[in-house]
């Protein structure tokens, strides 16, 4: 670990303890500017695309990955890069769960998924496109619920993403060895369930 990425993860770590004494949930992740800090207020239809892509991966993973988990929360952490992100939705080794370590190594996830948040999409479509790939992370979904657009992401190459393959909500995607039924998914603003 590098001198400056240890003194990034001291703070990141400082202000995740100031985080738990503040109103609201709060997430800090390390990008490319270093650590930030940022009120997580996502709305019900994020939660809900987000769990439905979880548990629709869990139901095919036992045949595909023996293993291996889909999994709301963890931390993936990189510090060769100097990088530390929370997705949405991450799949990992299992095993890894159990570990005492407070985030996962880029080896131990195969995939990661975000779903673009009302308020701040460059997040998604900038910061972890290029933060992703650099960590070597295979595949990386975006999801936004904004214009009802999806994106799969793999190849990663020189800290970019070789390929795209474009969807709609409403298709069945294939993401890695897996297939997503995104037709009960919500654009932001959208009537039906949430």
């Amino acid at each position: 670990m590098s001198l400056d990425y240890a003194w990034m993860r001291k703070v990141a770590d400082e202000l995740s303890e100031y985080a738990q004494h503040l109103e609201g949930s709060w997430s800090v992740e390390i990008g490319a500017g270093g650590p930030v800090m940022a009120m997580m207020s996502p709305v019900n239809r994020h939660e809900r695309i987000a769990g439905r892509i979880r548990d629709q991966i869990n139901q095919q993973i036992a045949s595909t990955h023996p293993g291996w988990i889909a999994e709301t929360g963890p931390e993936v952490e990189d510090p060769r890069v100097g990088r530390m992100r929370r997705p949405d939705v991450l799949v990992c080794e299992e095993s890894a769960l159990d570990s005492d370590r407070d985030s996962l190594a880029p080896d131990e996830v195969l995939a990661c998924v975000e779903v673009v948040s009302k308020s701040n999409p460059s997040n998604d479509y900038v910061e972890k496109m290029a933060d992703y790939p650099a960590m070597k992370i295979g595949l990386y979904l975006i999801v936004d619920p904004r214009d009802g657009t999806i994106a799969v992401h793999d190849d990663p190459c020189h800290g970019a993403y070789r390929n795209r393959e474009p969807y709609i909500f409403g298709d069945i995607v294939r993401f890695g060895a897996w297939s997503i039924d995104t037709s009960a998914f919500r654009r932001y603003g959208k009537t039906g369930d949430a």
